[in-house]
């Protein structure tokens, strides 16, 4: 065998333990980092000392990076806090005043003059909108903050329907219109009491924007999800109206001249999403609109 040939055989050893020493140095910085990502999203994280010429500059930006992410959780969960309090103060400090300037104002229609019980009913109204915008913004912001607590529960959809469409029956007679309700065996993981407010919400708006014909309420099954709508015989809504809807305070053309403040939809999406469903509108100007909710079922 050559000179050569000797040389090259002595020089397999000495890269093949290169090879593997560098494959242990990788094992062992991937075995870390993966162990402060773990950390990371238990909350256990700390930055600690790195020195570079032994570990890998992407670890130790890594390190510096799941830093800032720890501090910045740390100030979101105080801003919750606060956020918390808040919306627990407003609700308190707010229920009181307007129980008792609806109380006062329904007094006053009993005693003022009939000339003068206009005044006291656009009182009465003004004082109720508030009222409930205050309530929609509370639940609102109480979801968004992470207050409370959407718990799905898997069930059938019909019994929560029957109760959204009869608290809103009266109205609808007022209104001469018809409100249906089409019996139907689905089936979904959904918070009762949530699920349902996003549905009153649904027909509160279908039976407001009706002018003749009738609101319909049905719901059905599919394979991942479960399908609730309202369909209504309203004026119906432009397409490029049909996404804005959802934003907060946002009013069509068609609702401004209407009762309500543009927060029920929004928080219909909040209620969907909070569950891992979603909500679409569908609509054509003149053939009446119809929201879906889509529950998941499993």
């Amino acid at each position: 065998m050559t000179e050569a040939g000797y040389l090259c055989l002595a020089a397999v050893p000495a890269a093949l333990a290169a090879f593997l020493w560098g494959r242990l140095r990788m094992r062992r910085l991937l075995r870390r980092l993966d162990r402060m990502l773990d950390e990371a999203i238990q909350g256990t994280f700390r930055e600690e000392a790195f020195d570079e010429s032994l570990l890998s500059a992407v670890e130790t930006k890594l390190a510096h990076y799941l830093g800032a992410s720890a501090v910045s959780a740390g100030r979101l969960q105080e801003e919750r806090d606060t956020i918390q309090a808040l919306i627990a103060d407003i609700s308190h400090q707010t229920k009181t005043p307007l129980a008792n300037v609806l109380l006062y104002t329904q007094l006053l229609e009993e005693r003022v003059p009939e000339d003068c019980r206009a005044y006291t009913a656009a009182l009465g109204g003004q004082a109720q909108k508030l009222r409930s915008l205050i309530d929609a913004l509370v639940k609102t912001s109480r979801l968004e903050s992470g207050v409370l607590v959407l718990r799905p529960r898997p069930g059938p959809l019909l019994p929560m329907l029957e109760e959204a469409v009869l608290q809103f029956s009266p109205r609808a007679r007022e209104k001469g219109l018809s409100l249906t309700l089409e019996p139907s065996p689905a089936e979904a993981v959904f918070d009762p009491k949530w699920t349902a407010e996003a549905v009153c919400n649904l027909i509160d708006n279908a039976v407001k924007y009706t002018s003749q014909g009738g609101v319909t309420v049905r719901a059905k099954a599919y394979e991942l999800f479960a399908r609730i709508d309202v369909q209504d015989t309203g004026p119906g809504v432009a397409g490029e109206e049909l996404e804005k809807l959802f934003q907060r305070f946002y009013r069509g053309a068609e609702a401004s001249d209407a009762e309500g403040v543009g927060v029920g939809l929004y928080l219909v999406r909040q209620i969907a999403e909070g569950q891992g469903g979603y909500v679409k509108a569908f609509s054509r100007p003149g053939r009446g609109a119809r929201f879906s909710l889509f529950l998941p079922r499993g």
